[in-house]
């Protein structure tokens, strides 16, 4: 029986994609866990920050640099936009508007007029920032063949680039997020995700401080939409609402009100998506389960939402969360 499923779910720990997620879910933590934002558009930050890059390489062949400022100067105005009609919905209101507003950004890029500039239903899978990003690369040829090996794994020079890019970005963010929720803006947040009517009476401009943290995770999710395009190029799918909902899970499994949470969260669940992939498919190979390949496929889903639901009973505020900050 092949058992290199395991191989490969070790690897997907440290891969570029998972800190990718692992960011986004950062930010989400901002919106939700310490603000209170019940926000389910986290995909469309993702989508506008990686669509803005790879517009601004693509079509107005912009240095590397401006195309990154142009993802964060996307995230920033779709923040502008969603939050300043709509932050002062409550929270069930606000998952609607949010998911509805996810679906329109997801709709627009892949709308047929706006093929020549998004790519539409293919997206955008080559670029010019792809000869751009290998010539930062510091990291020389290995001598023995083109991988540099480390036990089972092996990575390519520009694998190994992206991989290291990744989560440095990923600790900076979480060491910065960690400090500023121990700052008095951090304890302010709280204080409207416990009572925002009890902040409003101290004299502090709830709305101002709700759109400043909407911004702040908005920018996180953009800047992690750029990082997930770049080994792989532009697909509409990243705005689509599984990727969302793969958010949320990854927050719950960590601990919502934590910055270490999302990271270990990331890691845990695409490990476990391989490994239950990898069990479904020899239980339907040796025709022990009696379901075709593509059935078997969604089975790992249901697995791991078996999975997230024993853990929202058993241990609802998530592996690194206080239990009582699961009843604000």
């Amino acid at each position: 029986m092949d058992f290199s499923f395991i191989t490969q779910a070790l690897s997907q720990i440290f891969a570029p994609d998972t800190a990718a997620y692992a960011l986004a879910t950062i930010g989400l933590a901002v919106h939700f866990g310490y603000t209170g934002l019940m926000n389910f558009g986290q995909s469309a930050f993702m989508a506008v920050g990686a669509y803005f890059f790879a517009i601004g390489a693509r079509t107005l062949s912009m240095p590397l640099p401006l195309c990154f400022l142009m993802g964060i100067l996307g995230a920033v105005v779709f923040a502008l936009l969603l939050g300043i009609p709509t932050l002062r919905l409550r929270a069930d209101y606000l998952s609607m508007v949010t998911i509805a507003a996810a679906e329109i950004v997801r709709y627009v890029a892949i709308t047929p007029e706006l093929t020549p500039l998004t790519g539409g239903q293919g997206g955008l899978t080559s670029f010019d920032y792809g000869m751009a990003w290998s010539k930062l690369n510091p990291i020389p040829a290995p001598e023995s063949g083109g991988f540099y090996r480390f036990g089972p794994f092996s990575y390519s020079p520009d694998d190994l680039f992206n991989l290291i890019v990744g989560w440095v970005i990923v600790a900076i963010v979480a060491l910065l997020v960690w400090l500023l929720m121990r700052s008095p803006w951090g304890r302010v947040v709280r204080g409207i995700r416990e009572d925002e009517d009890a902040v409003r009476s101290l004299g502090k401009n709830v709305f101002a401080y709700k759109m400043q943290a909407l911004v702040l995770g908005g920018v996180i999710a953009g800047l992690s939409g750029m990082l997930y395009i770049l080994p792989k190029g532009l697909n509409p799918d990243i705005g689509g609402t599984q990727t969302t909902f793969f958010l949320w899970t990854i927050l719950f499994l960590g601990g919502a009100a934590t910055t270490f949470g999302p990271i270990v969260g990331s890691m845990i669940f695409w490990a476990a998506l391989i490994v239950t992939d990898g069990l479904v498919g020899l239980l339907t190979g040796s025709g022990v389960v009696p379901i075709s390949g593509i059935q078997g496929g969604q089975v790992r889903f249901i697995l791991v939402g078996i999975g997230l639901m024993c853990l929202v009973i058993f241990r609802p505020q998530g592996i690194f969360g206080k239990k009582a900050e699961t009843y604000f």
